[in-house]
């Protein structure tokens, strides 16, 4: 278990700019941080690092390999990567990787707004470094241009409307972000069919091992964590292809794996129930009727 000790904490954006050599930001609660412009390394190869505050990562090209957990993310196409406030993160393996751009701002900034409380929709916030956002020229070009002109609100004096410009520039930022993504989602449709293979591969071995009996039902948890991906980013994933949250794909999957037990096996609704990893036999025949308007056992008389 990671001790608190062990992880370096960053409360304030002004304690940011300060370890990083960098002058005091304008404003307290938001700045932008040009790494090319930055000598001192926030942290030594290995230490850990937790932010309260949000961070976006923009690179337009990188040279090398960012770890995260048991993944490397690789920056060399150029990227967005985002952090909200409590993440741990490893800090880079390679000096060079404090490079590029990162627009850090926190929750005060832009509490008074609607951002404030749509932010916890935005869900890349919640994903691993290794899901980062890889861009296109296009994209790197538009991101550019956002990042320019917050760096150069930043550099002008603050008025009455500086904050309401820089919390429209954010959220302008965020949502081209959704659309990114979810571009990702589509042009790479390779990566994510071997994810879903072995999504289904993995489901399809928990319920032949009978793990249900000991385990009970697979969690979102237990895949995602199976699949070296990060529970949001594989629900925004399956959801961009199937339509469903991986919440409702397990369900699917249980439902489907009833549906041959009760059809080709003489075991009980109880016994079905049990194996499939229900505690109470009256879940599964709810979540079943849910799913099929059936009862289990209609759906076996069906059969008859």
């Amino acid at each position: 278990m990671q001790r608190k000790s062990d992880i370096h904490h960053i409360e304030s954006i002004s304690q940011l700019v300060r370890e990083l050599g960098l002058p005091a930001p304008l404003h307290p609660l938001i700045a932008l941080v040009d790494y090319d412009n930055v000598s001192v390394p926030l942290l030594k190869k290995g230490e850990k690092i937790s932010i309260d505050f949000y961070k976006v990562s923009f690179k337009l090209s990188f040279k090398g390999q960012t770890k995260y957990g048991q993944g490397y993310y690789d920056f060399e196409e150029g990227g967005l990567a985002f952090l909200k406030p409590k993440q741990i993160v490893s800090a880079p393996e390679d000096a060079d990787s404090y490079q590029g751009f990162a627009l850090y701002f926190h929750q005060d900034f832009i509490r008074n707004y609607p951002l404030g409380s749509s932010i916890t929709g935005y869900g890349f916030f919640s994903y691993a470094v290794s899901e980062a956002l890889f861009l296109s020229a296009k994209e790197k070009e538009i991101i550019s241009q956002l990042f320019g002109t917050m760096a150069n609100e930043l550099e002008i004096n603050t008025d009455s409307f500086s904050q309401d410009i820089l919390v429209n520039q954010i959220e302008l930022l965020l949502n081209y972000s959704n659309r990114f993504y979810n571009r990702q989602f589509l042009t790479r449709k390779a990566v994510n069919h071997e994810i879903i293979t072995s999504l289904d591969q993995l489901l399809d071995n928990y319920f032949k091992e009978n793990k249900g009996l000991e385990n009970g039902l697979p969690s979102v948890q237990y895949v995602s964590q199976s699949l070296q991906l990060s529970p949001r980013y594989l629900s925004d994933m399956l959801g961009s292809f199937s339509g469903q949250n991986t919440q409702q794909y397990i369900q699917q999957v249980i439902i489907e794996k009833a549906k041959e037990k009760l059809s080709a096996t003489n075991l009980s609704v109880s016994q079905i129930a049990y194996k499939l990893g229900f505690e109470h036999p009256q879940s599964f025949s709810k979540l079943f009727k849910s799913k099929t308007d059936l009862s289990p056992l209609a759906f076996r008389q069906s059969f008859n």
